[in-house]
């Protein structure tokens, strides 16, 4: 039966859907997460509801192997079954990666938070990858103007990439780590807590030192087209946190690309 309001919708689907996924792992070839899914597709006006149930059959046979390479064909077979014009899909996820301590040699596990999205539509699509890391940054104007220490803090550098080119999650993980003062660890001994504590306090960071020099890194690995930084510290000495953002290309250079580009084709 058509609707006759004529109101095109440009998402519904399903949304919260847990279910166990596998990605892809840099030291053991593949992990098992348990993963937060969303998927949607457009509804022209003329349909009055889409098939829910299609979402799900389609993502439970990709979600054996939701590589990157993969996860783009899973969000066409989306759009195909829905015969849709767009079809979206995020799957966010904890990334589990081994870490040793640098002074101790102790071993343990960090949980990074992690997230596949894709749109696919007539002819084109769009795949991005964001991964969030904790890390720890000392303040340089604290230790600058203090006769004893300085204050420090734990924050969050995200970054959000457009993919092109196959990466590891553990490679951008790692840009993102030495972004800071110093990086941070699920378990630690003594001789690391002094080690790491030394660290941190001879390479002090402001929220915009992490985002510049994440930026740099990330741009430096030449595999990405666009992504965006942003960094948020939770200040020990103040009631808020600082924040800061950047894009590459800046938007700036972007327009200048475009208005080069149309000069060369006259």
């Amino acid at each position: 039966m058509p609707d006759l309001r004529r109101i095109p919708i440009k998402k519904v689907g399903v949304k919260g859907v847990r279910y166990p996924v596998t990605v892809l792992d840099k030291a053991n070839g593949v992990q098992h997460a348990s993963a937060t899914v969303d998927l949607f597709a457009d509804l022209p006006h003329a349909f009055k509801g889409t098939h829910m149930s299609r979402f799900i059959e389609v993502f439970n046979e990709h979600r054996a192997d939701l590589s990157m390479p993969k996860f783009m064909r899973m969000v066409e077979e989306i759009r195909e079954a829905l015969h849709a014009e767009t079809a979206y899909a995020t799957v966010r996820f904890p990334y589990f990666v081994e870490k040793t301590a640098p002074a101790s040699g102790q071993k343990s596990v960090m949980a990074y938070d992690c997230a596949f999205s894709g749109r696919a539509w007539g002819g084109g699509k769009e795949f991005r990858v964001s991964v969030s890391v904790p890390v720890q940054t000392v303040c340089p104007c604290s230790k600058a103007i203090s006769e004893r220490g300085a204050h420090n803090q734990r924050g969050m550098v995200t970054v959000d990439v457009e993919v092109g080119h196959f990466f590891w999650i553990e490679d951008l993980i790692e840009a993102l780590e030495s972004s800071a003062s110093c990086d941070v660890f699920t378990l630690l001994k003594r001789e690391d807590e002094k080690l790491l504590t030394e660290k941190a306090y001879d390479n002090p960071r402001f929220v915009e030192d992490v985002v510049r020099e994440a930026t740099t890194r990330v741009r430096d690995m030449g595999l990405f087209r666009s992504f965006t930084v942003e960094a948020e510290n939770q200040e020990s000495i103040h009631a808020h946190s600082a924040y800061a953002f950047a894009e590459y290309p800046p938007a700036h250079e972007s327009l200048e690309m475009v208005e080069s580009d149309e000069d060369g084709e006259d």
